[in-house]
């Protein structure tokens, strides 16, 4: 319990309990080859306040050797803050990493307080009858989107232009497509000149590669892949390379989009001093939920 006197005018409220639980859900294709695991699991959190609220959230990202440890992390985690005030969530999420060890936030750590941090967010939000991003600033209340979960690297032209073209009869006119396994650098081109012609010129189209090209052949490739509109180049190259990326952003007039592997907001310092990405991605199941991922867009800002 983190020790809280209150003022007037506030609200007193304690967190009194919490329940966790594994969970599978059904996945069709997996997110570098396609075929990496029918399932997708994670740790669901609930956490339970003296004054009926409970908020939920959930901690993901581990594979399944690694899943009890990080259920027994968040359970853990979870009976540090038996008794703390939620709305108190950054304080909370400091002193979770503090007493877990402190140093590189990398790991079951952080994946473990992000849960933790976005299950606060939505007691506040149940406790003000407000949706979290009003909470947040409420600077707009729609978002565009686009269709991610789709189009993998394991696919040959032709199944990845008919799922492009179904993607644009569901209505998307923006979509992502993966990249980067290709033998030749013909062919990984061929991929995106399959896209662009599956789906026309007014669709927006970005590329993944999730690190997997050296910096030399996300410039080459890169140069050829403009002429395509792409809108931008995803992880092109490992994501701890900050002056690679910073080296291909400088050589390519494609916008480099990354960040969505690291964990904690420090990683992001390093990156934007490097000029690493043109678009800041942050992950919110490595960065520390909702209280991390604002600082990081604050100083993507």
């Amino acid at each position: 319990m983190i020790e809280k006197s209150y003022e007037p005018g506030e609200f007193p409220m304690k967190i009194t309990d919490f329940e966790t639980r594994v969970i599978s859900l059904p996945r069709e294709e997996g997110p570098l080859t396609g075929g990496v695991g029918s399932e997708a699991q994670f740790v669901t959190i609930k956490l339970r306040t003296d004054n009926g609220i409970e908020g939920i959230g959930y901690s993901g990202f581990a594979s399944n050797l690694m899943l009890k440890a990080l259920k027994e992390t968040v359970d853990a985690l979870l009976e540090q803050i038996k008794g703390s005030d939620p709305w108190r969530n950054e304080l909370i999420n400091s002193h979770l990493r503090a007493i877990a060890g402190g140093g590189a936030p990398a790991g079951l750590v952080t994946r473990a307080i992000s849960g933790i941090d976005v299950a606060l967010w939505d007691v506040k939000g149940k406790f003000a009858n407000q949706p979290i991003f009003k909470l947040l600033g409420g600077y707009r209340d729609k978002v565009p989107t686009y269709a991610s979960g789709y189009l993998w690297r394991n696919y040959d032209l032709d199944r990845l232009a008919s799922t492009a073209k179904w993607l644009v009869q569901q209505g998307f006119n923006a979509m992502k497509f993966r990249m980067g396994d290709e033998a030749t650098a013909t062919k990984e081109i061929a991929r995106m000149k399959t896209m662009r012609e599956a789906v026309g010129p007014d669709v927006t189209i970005m590329v993944d590669i999730n690190q997997g090209w050296d910096t030399n052949t996300a410039i080459a490739i890169g140069r050829e892949l403009a002429q395509y509109d792409l809108y931008w180049l995803e992880d092109p190259i490992n994501h701890q390379d900050f002056r690679g990326l910073s080296t291909i952003a400088d050589h390519l007039s494609t916008p480099i989009a990354a960040g969505e592997y690291h964990y904690g907001i420090e990683p992001f310092k390093t990156m934007l001093e490097y000029q690493s990405a043109d678009v800041i991605m942050v992950d919110l199941l490595r960065v520390g939920g909702l209280t991390q991922w604002m600082k990081v867009a604050h100083m993507a800002e």
